[in-house]
């Protein structure tokens, strides 16, 4: 999918389910903001990706989770490195997928 702001509402709008990628936005303020955007543009679920990075600098992530959870986000789509960490905040009332890029990596 596009990462243009205004095809996330479009698809949900369509039908189908309009994905934020957290990451591309660059601070979990500027995610709550696209957050609110995106909902004075649809009233149809839409939801929020949310990459975890082996990274030496990981990003805010209990900050972005909040910014998730206070959009009244419902989908959550993450992916990259385990989740187990922030399962608590996934398990409550969100629905969440792991993707992963080859079954290896499903497999403890």
């Amino acid at each position: 999918m596009s990462d243009l702001p205004s095809s996330r509402p479009r698809v949900s709008n369509a039908g189908g389910l309009g994905i934020i990628t957290c990451l591309t936005q660059k601070t979990p303020e500027l995610l709550a903001r696209e957050i609110a955007r995106c909902r004075d543009m649809t009233n149809k679920p839409f939801g929020v990706n949310l990459t975890f990075l082996p990274t030496f600098n990981a990003p805010p992530y209990p900050e972005y989770i909040a910014a998730i959870r206070e959009g009244g986000i419902k989908v959550v789509e993450t992916a990259g490195r385990s989740t187990e960490q922030y399962m608590p905040a996934f398990k409550s009332g969100w629905h969440q997928s792991h993707s992963i890029s080859a079954p290896r990596f499903g497999i403890r």
